[in-house]
């Protein structure tokens, strides 16, 4: 009973939790443990079927999602912005490649407590090499309202590529999403 109230008494609140569990606050704890105990508990390590690393966290709290994100660009540089899947209501937050390894190092570190299969797992992500010929996408550059409002009044992909300095595909793609209702309007 000690124990419960002390984990009651850390954030982890009584009866069903999986939307309502936050990090810790207000206490010292560790981020990077705490995260690992999160991925062993409610995340997956390994490799998907086209034999790429991936580290993913499934979890229907919006605070655990968001906080791993946050964690999670720190380490990697890689932004997700997590959103709730159709089917169940849930954060489905997936890391892969470069990203996955980094990830991977530094939550499975040597001298802690893993789950042994994680830890296998995580520890084999390290040998992975991006295969040649695959390339290598850098972190996408996000739109901005000042370029889709640019975007809107141009109204033609050709002309707003050369003033925003973005590809003819995604000025098409993003002209589409606009007209169609796929991203809100710019205020």
């Amino acid at each position: 009973m000690e124990a419960r109230t002390k984990l009651n008494e850390l954030g982890l609140p009584y009866g069903r939790k999986s939307k309502r569990i936050t990090p810790p606050r207000d206490v010292p704890f560790s981020r990077r443990d705490y995260l690992r105990g999160v991925i062993d508990a409610d995340g997956s390590v390994g490799y998907t079927k086209q034999g790429l690393p991936f580290i993913s966290l499934t979890t229907a709290s919006t605070a655990i999602a968001a906080y791993f994100c946050f964690y999670a660009k720190k380490i990697t540089g890689a932004s997700r912005h997590p959103s709730r899947n159709q089917r169940d209501g849930i954060y489905n937050v997936m890391y892969w490649k470069e990203a996955s390894q980094e990830l991977a190092a530094h939550f499975y570190y040597p001298v802690r407590l893993a789950r042994e299969r994680k830890e296998a797992a995580a520890t084999s992500l390290r040998d992975w090499v991006r295969p040649a010929g695959m390339k290598s996408s850098p972190n996408r550059r996000r739109w901005k309202e000042w370029e889709d409002r640019a975007l809107l009044r141009h109204n033609n992909p050709t002309s707003a590529a050369e003033e925003l300095g973005r590809s003819l595909q995604s000025c098409s793609l993003r002209l589409w999403r606009l007209r169609t209702g796929q991203v809100p309007m710019p205020q």
